[in-house]
Formats: structure tokens, C-alpha cells, sequence
């Protein structure tokens, strides 16, 4: 039996560091790993930790000379000659060195970089954790590793996840990943909880696991959240949730009942502060419903004017603006120091605008408020809502029910309201109802015929029935029979009031109607006295304000719904630029699977549907947001259909009023009504010669065969 031969080590010696000089035999070439800087200043903390191994030079005749080449250690020898440049350590100073001389040099550079094993995170994130527990700080751990210290608090947030969970990662049953979305939630238990619920699952994505680790909790961004402010939050005893490995808005408010006995504490204390305005009523939620205050009417206050002191603070601070935008006129980039001192005047300035808002007495003896927070977590105050039930009883003249229908002259007895003959005498006697009738209709008929061939003041009249229907109360001041209906919401839409196009309307029909006169007998007057440009606003804000495109599976409009598609391809509406966006609670939280993945399939393509079609609904929905976030996929009932790419078919206009060889129809009410211009009239419009289409008549007869 042959005796197995031992093996020898290489010895090991101190050798000086000024004889010590890089080998050319050297595999690594390519820069990784720590910075030579770095590594120096690790030297220098804790010395050098493990030897260099060398190669002895020899001359001619086989001797050593003394000198020593590093076919392996270079990055060492680099840093070591980093600190002796730097003086910090002595170029005699003795360096431990493993002295090879059997094999090649190129062997022994190969050997020690293939065959080091790499550090498992795991065992980096439990040594820092060891770190942690005997007493180093995390600004200590990261200076001592050269990292920030936001990287040590990840690594010990992740060696603090439950110690089954760290098992599967180093036995690689699980991904840095989604160790990463474990760290949300501390509790040991919920995370193991999910992590056997998603061994059920086909996919495991982080995303999916952040999600069911919050299942509950309240994101900071939420705007209850904001109002409350996490601070107070958390000093009431609230936790919050951080994902410290991607970006979480702040995190998760663990404790949402606690938010919502703060949140309505927080209400009822500014409610009070309302009600001491002296409101007759103050109602309080968290959000209203878009359109609550609908047939309600606004009373507006007045904005105190400043007083002279605030006055003249206004005016040095203006002065002082324009002084410091005149010094630097010429300049690309202000200073900080004076961009920040316009921006202070800047603030100061529109504190001193913003006016408080001072109502009269009696109106906020009808009058309520509105409180509740807007998107933003601000509080948000709606005052001068007048119900109905509380708006005073107007002494109006009584004119009897208006009829929907016209009564026939013929129905109308006129020796009902005339006098008897025994008493008719020299004196003046009221006109009696049929004769009244009877001149007021011939008044009606050349009053339409005028307006018609007026449309500048046609434009004004329809401007002004509107004007009274949508921003005054029972009014009944135009003899312009157009009536807008400004359309309620029959149920509450989740977020709707929220909306940009939502708020851009209540903002402009809020200045509207600060603009508009208060009683309404002086709004023909204002109305004439606008400029073309705002009367055409105004015009457009009313018939806007009249559109309703709701699909109510209680009163099917097709008609009108397929206008309203005709109506967004003129304006070019486009939802998703619009702002809506498919969310869970939008749309994907209320549709099924099947809808989901064909959303996401339009959107995304067929890979992408494929990735989630084995999830649950719930993951799913969490899933498409993700995916469909910026791409403007709408559903179809928002989607705008494209205008027909062939212009429509000219319509001719034909002349109902008139019979084939020009004469007046038998049967036209209108028919000789319209004065030509021989006949003393005015052209129908421009100057002119009517002819038979211009003849106004034929206006009505146009207007009844497209309504026909």
C-alpha cells in the first residue's frame, strides 16, 4: 500500500513593502468591486486582513534578488501604495506576503479570484444586523463600509423578516424581490401568512405582495391622511407602514379606524368654526356627492377691502418686487438668496389679497355651508347654499297655470270678462281676455318674425332665458320659451367631484355667477352691456351646462347618446387626456376577469394578458392598474368615435310655405305675414333682395322638416 504524501504550504513572510512590485502575470484587467480609495481607507481601519501572495525574482543564475512580484493581490498592493503616498504608512513597512515559487504566476492570479465565494447577501444583511446588536449605530455600520446609511437600514430591514422567510431565500425559493416587499409589513406572523397563500398562486410578484401585506391600511397619499398630517397620526398611537426599496407615498396608515375618529374630530372642530360665522346650517362629511348642491340657490358675499394699513404694505411690498425684477432684468439666473426673497414677497402679497368673504345678515340667516376635504387634503368650505325649503315667499302677481298648449281663439268667450250692456257707459273699460289674446298673438308672430332676422339679439334673448334658468330661482322673466336642464346625477359616482373637468366647471360657474348682477331684472341690462367674447362664453358654460349623455338604463335615449358621440368628435374630447384613468374603483374593481384581460390585452398586448390571466380578481385588478397606467386605454363607453371621413351630405332647404308655383300655402299660418322690402320691410338678412331662400318664412319651414 503506497503512503500517501502530506502536503506542504507555501511559507509565509514579512516582507517590506518597498520590495514588493506588480507582477505582469496578473488575469484581472478589468476594474470591480471596491475603489482602491475605499480599500485604503478599510486597510488603514483595520489593517490588512489577509496576506498577498508573491513570487520571488530571480537572476541569471536562479538567486533571488531580494525583490518580489505580485502576480495576485494587486488591488491590496494599490491601496497600500495609496497610503504611503498619502504618508500614512512607512514604504519599509513589513507586509505579510504567501511566497510562492511552485507553478505558474498566471495560475496562482486565476486560482485566488475563480475560486473565492462570493458573499451571500443574506450573510451580509444578519453581519450587519450582528453589528447592530452589539452596539453600532447605522451611521457607524455605514461608515465603516463605505455605503449610506439608507442602505444599512434596507439590509437590516430585510434580516429582520421572519427567519422562515430568510430560509427560503437562501435555499432560493424566493427572490431578493420579493424578500424586499416582505419588509412593508414587521409582522412576522401575516408574513408568513401570505407567503403560504401565494405558494397557491401562479405568480408571485412582488407588487402582489406589498399589496396583500396592506390589506386594509390607508396610503398616506389618501386625502384623510393629509388632512390629519402623519405626525399627529402617529403621535395618537397610529403605525406606519414604509417600504424603504421602492417609492410608497409616504406608506400605509396601519390604523384606519384611529384615522377615521381623527378625521371626523378634525371636521366637527373647523364645523364649528363655521358655524360660529353665524350659518343656519353647517352639514359636515368626509366627501358630498357631485351635484348636491343642485337647486339650491348661492348667495355671495363681499371681500372686506383691505384697510389703509394693509393697503400700504401691499404696495411697498409690490414696489419691492418690481425693484428687485428691474436690478435683475439682465441676469439668466437670480440668486438664491434673492429668488428667495421673491418668493417671500410673493406669499406675503397673495395673503394680503386673499380677502375674507363677509355676507349680510340675511343671508346667512337662510343660507348653510358645506364641509368636507377636497382632493388634495385640504379642507374644503362651501358657503351660501340657500335649500329650497328656506328660500323667503316671493309675492308674485298670479297669472293663472300656464297651459302647455295654446287654447284655440275660438274656445274663449269674450262676453265672460266683457261688461253688460246695461252697464256700458262713456268710461274706459278693461279690453276684454279674447281681445287682449287676439292683439298679443299678432304681436308674437312679428316679434318672432323680427328676432329672426336679428340674430345678434336672437343670440341675446336665448343667452338670457339660460342665464335665468341656471343661476336664478324661479325665474319667469323671459318670454323666451328655452328652458336648459341642468341634469342631476341620479347616484353618487365615486371620485367624480374630484375630477379636473368636474372642478373646472364648478370653478367657472362660480365665476360666472360672481359676475352676474344679483336681482334678476337687471340681467337683460348686464347682458347687453358684455362684450361679444363673454356673452359667447357665457352662451357656451349654459348649453354645456345643459348636456346629458348619461346612459340611465331607466330611460333609454339612444337618439341622444349617439349625439352625444357626434357632439365629442366635433370637440375633439378625449377622456384619458381628459384625466380619467381605469383604477380599481373606476372601472377594473367592477367589470369581471374576462373584461379585465381584455382591457389589458388592447392596451398591452397578448403577453402581457397572458402574465396575469391565472391571477385572482383581486390580484388581477392590482395587476391591469399597473399595466394600463399611461397608456389611455378607455373602455368603450368613453371612447370618442372618429368623425366620418366623407363630408355629410348638403341639405337642401326647402320652402314648405310656399306651393310649387310659388303662391302661399292654403294652410301656412305664416303665410303673408312677412313684409318684403317693397312692402316697407327689411331684407331678411344682410341688404340684399329676398328671394325665396331668404325669405324668413322658410326659416320655419327648414326648422320643421329637420324636426321632422
Amino acid at each position: 500500500m503506497t503512503k500517501q504524501q502530506k502536503i506542504t504550504l507555501s511559507a509565509s513572510r514579512d516582507i517590506p513593502f518597498n520590495k514588493l512590485m506588480l507582477s505582469q502575470s496578473n488575469v484581472r484587467h478589468v476594474k470591480a468591486g471596491v475603489s482602491i480609495e475605499e480599500l485604503a481607507e478599510d486597510i488603514a481601519r483595520r489593517t490588512l486582513l489577509s496576506s498577498i501572495t508573491v513570487r520571488p525574482v530571480l537572476d541569471d543564475s536562479g538567486a533571488e534578488t531580494g525583490m518580489y512580484t505580485i502576480p495576485a493581490g494587486g488591488r491590496r498592493f494599490r491601496a497600500l501604495e495609496l497610503l504611503v503616498k498619502q504618508k500614512r504608512m512607512n514604504k519599509t513597512a513589513l507586509v505579510p506576503c504567501i511566497v510562492r515559487t511552485d507553478g505558474l504566476a498566471e495560475e496562482d492570479s486565476l486560482a485566488e479570484n475563480v475560486q473565492r465565494a462570493p458573499l451571500h447577501p443574506l450573510d451580509q444583511f444578519r453581519a450587519f444586523q450582528a453589528m447592530r446588536e452589539k452596539g453600532r449605530t447605522e451611521e457607524e455600520i455605514a461608515a465603516a463600509f463605505f455605503v449610506s446609511a439608507s442602505v444599512v437600514k434596507q439590509r437590516l430591514k430585510l434580516a429582520a423578516v421572519a427567519p422562515s422567510l430568510l430560509d427560503a431565500y437562501a435555499e432560493e425559493e424566493m427572490t431578493l424581490d420579493q424578500l424586499m416587499a416582505f419588509t412593508v409589513n414587521p409582522d412576522h406572523a401575516r408574513q408568513e401568512q401570505v407567503w403560504e397563500a401565494l405558494q397557491r398562486h401562479y405568480s408571485r410578484q412582488p407588487y402582489e405582495i406589498r399589496r396583500m401585506l396592506t390589506e386594509g391600511a390607508v396610503r398616506a397619499s389618501d386625502k384623510r391622511a393629509r388632512l390629519i398630517g402623519l405626525d399627529d397620526y402617529v403621535e395618537a398611537g397610529g403605525e406606519i407602514l414604509r417600504d424603504l426599496f421602492q417609492q410608497d407615498d409616504g406608506g400605509w396608515l396601519q390604523d384606519a379606524a384611529l384615522l377615521d375618529v381623527m378625521v371626523r374630530e378634525k371636521l366637527a372642530k373647523e364645523a364649528e368654526a363655521i358655524r360660529a360665522e353665524g350659518w343656519k346650517w353647517v352639514e359636515v362629511d368626509t366627501e358630498f356627492p357631485y351635484g348636491h348642491t343642485f337647486g339650491m340657490r348661492r348667495v355671495h358675499g363681499e371681500a372686506v377691502p383691505m384697510c389703509d394699513e394693509e393697503a400700504a404694505s401691499y404696495q411697498a411690498l409690490k414696489a419691492e418686487y418690481d425693484a428687485i425684477e428691474a436690478k435683475h432684468a439682465e441676469a439668466d439666473e437670480l440668486p438664491d438668496e434673492v429668488d428667495a426673497r421673491l418668493g417671500e414677497i410673493e406669499e406675503a402679497m397673495e395673503a394680503l389679497e386673499a380677502r375674507p368673504i363677509r355676507f349680510e345678515a340675511e343671508d346667512l340667516a337662510l343660507a348653510g355651508a358645506f364641509v368636507s376635504i377636497d382632493s388634495s387634503g385640504r379642507l374644503r368650505v362651501e358657503r351660501g347654499y340657500v335649500r329650497a325649503e328656506d328660500e323667503p315667499v316671493e309675492e308674485v302677481e298670479d297669472v293663472g297655470e300656464v297651459a302647455s298648449d295654446p287654447v284655440p281663439v275660438a274656445d274663449i268667450d269674450e262676453t265672460a270678462t266683457s261688461a253688460p250692456d246695461d252697464e256700458e257707459d262713456d268710461g274706459l273699460k278693461p279690453l276684454s281676455d279674447r281681445l287682449v289674446m287676439e292683439l298679443t298673438a299678432h304681436r308674437t308672430l312679428a316679434l318672432r318674425n323680427a328676432l329672426a332676422q336679428d340674430p345678434q339679439v336672437a343670440f341675446l334673448a336665448a343667452l338670457h332665458a339660460m342665464v335665468l334658468r341656471l343661476f336664478y330661482r324661479y325665474a319667469v322673466d323671459s318670454c323666451i320659451e328655452i328652458e336648459p336642464r341642468n341634469a342631476g346625477f341620479g347616484s353618487q359616482v365615486p371620485g367624480l367631484g374630484d375630477t379636473a373637468y368636474a372642478q373646472a366647471i364648478d370653478q367657472r360657474h362660480e365665476t360666472w355667477a360672481r359676475n352676474l348682477p344679483k336681482a334678476r331684472e337687471d340681467l337683460w341690462e348686464a347682458l347687453t352691456e358684455f362684450d361679444s367674447c363673454s356673452r359667447e362664453a357665457l352662451f357656451a358654460h349654459c348649453v354645456a351646462m345643459s348636456v346629458n349623455a348619461v346612459h340611465d338604463p331607466y330611460q333609454r335615449r339612444p337618439r341622444a347618446i349617439a349625439h352625444a358621440d357626434v357632439l365629442a368628435g366635433t370637440v375633439g374630447l378625449d377622456m384619458a387626456k381628459a384625466g380619467w384613468t381605469a383604477t380599481g374603483d373606476s372601472y377594473l374593481g367592477r367589470v369581471t376577469k374576462a373584461r379585465i384581460l381584455e382591457a389589458v390585452r388592447e392596451a398591452k398586448g397578448e403577453d402581457a394578458a397572458d402574465r396575469i390571466a391565472g391571477l385572482k380578481k383581486a390580484e388581477m385588478v392590482t395587476a391591469a392598474e399597473d399595466l394600463l397606467l399611461g397608456t389611455g386605454w378607455l373602455p368603450d363607453p368613453l371612447r370618442t368615435p372618429p368623425l366620418p371621413e366623407e363630408d355629410a351630405p348638403e341639405i337642401e332647404l326647402v320652402d314648405e310655405a310656399h306651393t310649387a308655383d310659388g303662391g302661399p300655402s292654403d294652410d301656412d299660418p305664416d303665410s303673408g305675414e312677412a313684409q318684403t322690402a317693397e312692402d316697407g320691410g327689411e331684407p331678411a338678412i344682410g341688404d340684399s333682395e329676398p328671394s325665396g331662400e331668404d325669405d324668413p318664412v322658410a326659416g320655419d319651414a327648414f326648422a320643421r322638416t329637420a324636426a321632422e
